[in-house]
Formats: C-alpha cells, sequence, structure tokens
C-alpha cells in the first residue's frame, strides 16, 4: 500500500510592523507579524489546506472561517489537531509533509530546524518525513518587498493502519 492521497495547500498573509510571527507553531523574532483573524500561521494553515484536500475535507475558511469569533487570535495548533481528527475520521493517516515558506525576511535558516521538529510532532510523524524550506522572494512582489509572508505545503496520506514502509511503497 502506498500513498493513496496527495493534497496541496497554500496561505498568504500581509505583514504589518508589530503583532507576532508564528511559523509552523514556533514564535520568530521579528518587527513584523500577519494581519490575520487567527494567529497567521501560514506553515499550519498551508498544512491544514493539503490536509483537507487530500481528505476531500472543505477549506480551512470553511472549517474555521473568519467570520467566527471562536477563531479570532486562535493557535494555528488547535486548527491543525481538529484537522488531523478530521482526517483519522476518514480513514487516513499523514505519511509526509513537504512545506515552503517564502518570506524576504527574517531569514529562517536558524529556525527551519525548530519549525521542522514541531511540525512533526504536531502530526505525529517521523521527522524524516518532514520537509522545511525557505525561499526569498528575490525582491520581486509583495513577498519580496516584504509586505507579506507565505507557505506552499503538500503532503502525502495513506490509508490509517498500514506501515510506514507500506505508505512509502516498500512492502
Amino acid at each position: 500500500m502506498a500513498i493513496v492521497r496527495v493534497g496541496i495547500g497554500t496561505d498568504l498573509h500581509r505583514l504589518a510592523e508589530g503583532g507576532r510571527l508564528i511559523l509552523g507553531h514556533v514564535a520568530i523574532e521579528h518587527t513584523h507579524g500577519p494581519v490575520a483573524h487567527s494567529d497567521g500561521d501560514v506553515v499550519l494553515h498551508a498544512m491544514i489546506d493539503a490536509l483537507a484536500g487530500a481528505a476531500g475535507l472543505p477549506d480551512i475558511g470553511e472549517m474555521f472561517p473568519d467570520t467566527d469569533p471562536a477563531w479570532r487570535g486562535a493557535d494555528s495548533g488547535v486548527l491543525l489537531t481538529a484537522t488531523l481528527a478530521k482526517v483519522a475520521a476518514r480513514g487516513y493517516r499523514v505519511v509526509n509533509v513537504d512545506a515552503t515558506i517564502h518570506a524576504q525576511r527574517p531569514k529562517l535558516g536558524p529556525y527551519k530546524t525548530a519549525i521542522r521538529a514541531e511540525v512533526a510532532r504536531l502530526l505525529g510523524i517521523p521527522l524524516d518525513a518532514v520537509s522545511i524550506k525557505a525561499k526569498t522572494g528575490e525582491g520581486l512582489d509583495a513577498v519580496g518587498r516584504a509586505e507579506a509572508i507565505a507557505c506552499t505545503a503538500v503532503v502525502g496520506l495513506s490509508v490509517a493502519g498500514c506501515s510506514d514502509e507500506e505508505a512509502r511503497g516498500e512492502k
């Protein structure tokens, strides 16, 4: 049994002076934070949409609408956990995740290891099943001008109950 479902998710938030920058559930030292209804964690938001897509669930905006005051300032780790429960209820489990964070500033190299470890913990998967990359905008578009931060994530799901080796197609 191999990966049976793949999903892709993206998220983008405008940045404003002040606020708190959280990426992959990790606090990042920076002068700017996202303009968002929840905590604005673009990494977890992209992963939630990728999980939702792979499992045939509604997108993050439908599951956790920004018109609902219950999600005001919400911890995206809570949103991810709720999404994982919905994925499991459909009979799937996460095999791997690959994410690319798009940010001109701050430089994310020093944070990638912590983000990777936290994402693995939240998803309940091995560290080697998580890839976190960071790219700048090369001075182009809103990301390149440091006006926004974005993330693209891809996840693989397998049928719950199969082994990691089966999910990777090794058995």
